[in-house]
């Protein structure tokens, strides 16, 4: 079992000033925080795994394929593989939980 506590997560992004900040690798899943700061690009492209992502705080537009919706604190989106998408509209600094599925890259890696 292995044991994790967002504030101390949301701390470790906050010090890195990193985007993303992976904390969980298995067999199955990866686990991460991704953080943009208002008014910030969002520069991700197409996953080859499966996402969730889990609104922690902040306020933002999120597009996926055609498809917009306002998101906020609470907010759960999943997104299928291979879909373009991304945060836009960035009105509060965004903190998000993101789960893949396979792990983030695993799929690539071995298609290689």
């Amino acid at each position: 079992m292995q044991t994790f506590h967002l504030p101390q997560l949301l701390q470790k992004v906050r010090e890195s000033d990193q985007r993303w900040l992976e904390f969980l690798r298995a067999p199955s899943l990866s686990m991460g925080i991704y953080h943009l700061k208002a008014g910030q690009a969002d520069p991700q492209k197409p996953h080859t795994e499966d996402e969730v992502y889990y609104v922690v705080s902040g306020r933002a537009s999120f597009r996926s394929g055609s498809e917009e919706q306002k998101v906020g604190q609470g907010s759960v989106l999943f997104v299928e593989k291979n879909i373009e998408h991304h945060f836009f509209e960035i009105t509060e600094d965004l903190t998000v939980l993101v789960f893949f599925a396979p792990p983030e890259g695993s799929l690539q890696k071995s298609s290689n």
